[in-house]
């Protein structure tokens, strides 16, 4: 097993609320980044999750998931509380202003004020999965998320 280390991240934007839609504001440096996403339906956000960056968070390794699922692996959930707080959300591109480095998106599970990671366009034939297996507990949440 490889020595354990530190990495490095910046944060390239943040989260800021518009009504029941979400922007994310880039760093200057970054808006020239966004040039083509444009033309995708959709983004995965890579976001840091600041309401559980905390040591104690960090070091839990099993939760009890909602829903009645049993105690879980934090490996085998979505739950924010986990060893590094990276959130993943794919979300709907409303809007962009490549200029002000803005983009507008629904579906974005992150508060006001959290900090990204990362961007990235969504490609289904690479992003999608066409067979997937979920626990029983799991089974009900439906194939796709609601438009």
């Amino acid at each position: 097993m490889s020595k354990q280390g530190s990495y490095t991240i910046v944060q390239i934007g943040v989260v800021q609320a518009e009504g029941d839609h979400q922007l994310i504001q880039l760093q200057p440096e970054f808006g020239p980044a966004l040039k083509g996403l444009s033309e995708f339906s959709h983004c995965q956000v890579i976001w840091w999750l600041s309401e559980f960056a905390e040591d104690h968070f960090r070091q839990t390794t099993q939760i009890q998931p909602p829903y009645d699922a049993p105690l879980s692996g934090v490996f085998s959930t979505r739950s924010p509380v986990r060893p590094n707080p990276l959130g993943l959300s794919v979300a709907t591109i409303l809007s962009m202003d490549e200029q002000a480095g803005v983009i507008e998106l629904s579906g974005l599970d992150a508060y006001p004020g959290t900090p990204v990671l990362d961007i990235k366009a969504y490609f289904p034939s690479t992003d999608r999965v066409k067979d997937v297996t979920v626990p029983v507990w799991a089974a009900s949440w439906g194939d796709w998320v609601a438009q």
